[in-house]
């Protein structure tokens, strides 16, 4: 049995399983690994004489006993395999341009363009003139073929290259058309010249200084000039770089109070704010120190993490910023708020030992005496001279917009349940502003036009004292007979006019709610390009007779007569 599993068939390999290493044999093999991979002994060599890295683990490199027991360890599975590799095309290869000029074809070609004669298209295809009679029946000018393009296929970067394909000969082109614009410029410029010499309108000398000079001028491209930042110096070769730009002001020139902030002229830097002294807001100033935008955005808040991430390493923490970054964040956010923790355990432990929290929950002292430490200078106009004003809140819409002549806003009166304008007490919004003439027209109460212009009363004399007192006597007396009269009437006559009246205010109300539905059934009928508008209209609380008229013609989806409703 054993004969017969060893031997096996032509270009088969056999499956016995490999002789168990004794321990001597192990042994040694343990040490030749260690030995390649402390680099005292050569590596390992594979098939193709390639060196194994001593690194790579057995069960990469080997391969199986049950594939091919006799072969050696090898890498070549883990390169790429020829038989699966695909092929590009070359990084010069590109589609044909033009048309084939070495054979000229005088005689029209069963299968070409009836209308050019080339070969390599057809008819409806043809980019030519349309010609009035074509090559098939004239036989003559007979188009060349276009190249027979081949079909790239690009690899990643081919596909990405702006210059595949790009003709170096074009940009002599363009270098050439240039040199000949120039070569006319100057052709023209000393025709120019010598006509001048000829009339005598110039001198001689003078022209040849001058003509010198401008071709001097026109040597002087815009590769010359020199960047702002920097300037090349050709004598010694080297570059002197000017860290100010010549149209800045120079920082020293800012504040010249020799007591500002320190300039160093070594390294043109001046660290600290030279407005600091000024009153003068930071964040308003041209410049405010090179350790202002230094210390700006998460400058600060890096550099905390920083410190905290040494701290940590000093007391055990593996913990670094630029190589676990999240790890750091997330330890840093729970200190702190373990130190928040423990000062507020701190301070409500010292607070029931010693008592005094009554004096802390006092209010600030801006309310208590009505006074602050912040200086703030004004001019006699109200504007702020020195220090600073409490920002205003503002809202992202537009505000304090007056329009159509007014001095006040939409909104800043108010009146019976309306909005309107201060300045006129307009309640009519978008309206043009009165003034004084508006308020007294919208004060006094409306009158008849008829009666509005009826002869003026004469005026009446001024009462005494005893005459106000008896009228207002009077007027007492008057007041005390009604009530006693309204206390003879019985109340369900009263509760009957009230009913009565309540029902009539919500007959008008339903009849306005009607006349509401109406008339928006008519609007939304219309264009939205043709709907009036309704800001113009006034604005007033709904009354109760107007909510009832509301709630009862309102049409619920869920009642099951809402069909029947407008039958």
């Amino acid at each position: 049995m054993t004969e017969q599993a060893s031997v096996s068939s032509e270009g088969i390999v056999g499956l016995d399983e490999p002789k168990k290493m004794t321990r001597e044999d192990w042994r040694k093999k343990k040490e030749l690994e260690e030995q390649r991979k402390l680099g005292n002994a050569p590596a390992e060599v594979d098939e193709e004489g390639k060196d194994i890295n001593p690194h790579i683990p057995q069960y990469i490199s080997s391969v199986p006993w049950y594939i091919d027991p006799s072969k050696r360890p090898t890498l070549k599975h883990q390169r790429p395999q020829t038989e699966n590799e695909r092929l590009y095309s070359a990084i010069g290869d590109w589609y044909k341009r033009g048309v084939q000029e070495n054979a000229v074809v005088t005689k029209f070609r069963k299968g070409a363009c009836e209308n050019c004669g080339a070969m390599t298209h057809k008819k409806k295809d043809c980019l030519e003139r349309p010609r009035k009679v074509g090559a098939k029946y004239t036989g003559t000018g007979i188009a060349p073929d276009e190249h027979t393009q081949v079909q790239l296929s690009m690899d990643y970067d081919g596909k990405r290259d702006r210059w595949n394909g790009y003709d170096p000969e074009e940009h002599q082109r363009i270098v050439e058309e240039y040199a000949k614009v120039d070569l006319a410029k100057r052709t023209l410029k000393a025709q120019k010249l010598q006509d001048e010499l000829a009339s005598g309108k110039l001198d001689q000398t003078v022209s040849e200084w001058e003509h010198d000079s401008e071709d001097e001028d026109e040597d002087k491209y815009a590769d010359d000039i020199d960047m702002p930042g920097q300037n090349f110096d050709s004598k010694r070769r080297i570059t002197v770089r000017n860290l100010r730009i010549r149209e800045d002001t120079a920082k020293y020139l800012r504040n010249l109070d020799p007591n500002s902030a320190y300039y160093d002229p070594k390294t043109r830097a001046m660290r600290e704010n030279p407005y600091s002294n000024t009153g003068m807001n930071p964040d308003e100033v041209g410049y405010a120190g090179d350790n202002f935008a230094r210390y700006s955005g998460d400058t600060i808040t890096m550099a905390q993490t920083q410190l905290f991430a040494w701290e940590a390493y000093e007391r055990g923490s593996e913990v670094h910023l630029q190589a676990d970054p999240t790890k750091l964040e997330l330890l840093h956010r729970s200190f702190k708020v373990k130190k928040e923790d423990f000062k507020e355990q701190q301070r409500e432990s010292i607070l029931e030992k010693y008592g005094g929290q009554e004096h802390l929950d006092v209010p600030s002292r801006e309310l208590l005496l009505a006074q602050t430490e912040d200086y703030v200078e004004y001019s006699r106009h109200g504007a702020v001279l020195k220090g600073l004003e409490k920002a205003v809140a503002r809202s992202k819409y537009e505000e304090d917009v007056l329009i159509n002549n007014h001095t006040c806003i939409w909104g800043s009166y108010w009146k019976d349940g309306c909005w309107g304008y201060k300045c006129c007490h307009s309640m009519v919004k978008q309206s043009y502003c009165t003034g004084e003439a508006g308020i007294g027209l919208n004060n006094s109460e409306c009158v008849p036009f008829e009666e509005g212009i009826a002869e003026p009363q004469e005026e009446e004399q001024p009462k005494t004292l005893l005459e106000m007192h008896r009228d207002k006597m009077m007027k007492e007396k008057k007041k005390k007979k009604k009530s006693k009269k309204n206390k003879k009437r019985g109340s369900d006559s009263s509760d009957s006019e009230d009913e009565e009246k309540k029902r009539e205010k919500l007959r008008k109300a339903l009849e306005a709610e009607d006349k509401r539905v109406k008339h928006i059934e008519a609007i939304m009928q219309l264009d939205e390009r043709k709907r009036p508008y309704s800001s113009l209209q006034e604005v007033k609380a709904p009354t109760e007779e107007e909510m009832e008229a509301f709630r009862m013609k309102r049409s619920r989806p869920d009642d099951p007569m809402a069909s029947f409703l407008g039958q």
